[in-house]
């Protein structure tokens, strides 16, 4: 179900293709400047509840882990973006994934 509000959200946004020669370069129209972070916040949030249901945790320190994946999860794709549209697509993707992967486990082998 998140998997789906993650797609919906990043295809209200747009969902375009990104990239650019200067996809990485911080300008003064970068676009990380009209994400504000309490948003960013919810996003990790969204990640860490995600992982909640598909990984295995026990105790506290099971859940601060997971916490930090979650963290680095979101700053590895923040930094990594091209735009927010692109940010939101890959995050959106990647949980999308795990929620298909988890509903459909792949014999390993």
């Amino acid at each position: 179900m998140d998997g789906n509000n993650w797609k919906a959200q990043a295809q209200a946004q747009g969902g375009g293709e990104g990239g650019g020669a200067a996809a990485g370069a911080l300008s003064s129209d970068d676009w990380r400047t009209q994400l504000f972070p309490d948003s960013r916040q919810k996003i990790v949030n969204k990640i860490f509840e995600t992982l909640k249901r598909h990984l295995p945790v026990s105790g506290q320190e099971g859940v601060q882990d997971l916490k930090k994946i979650a963290v680095s999860f979101e700053e590895k794709i923040y930094s990594a973006a091209t735009s927010q549209q692109d940010y939101l697509r890959k995050i959106s993707l990647k949980m999308l994934t795990m929620e298909t992967e988890s509903q459909n486990p792949a014999s390993s082998g």
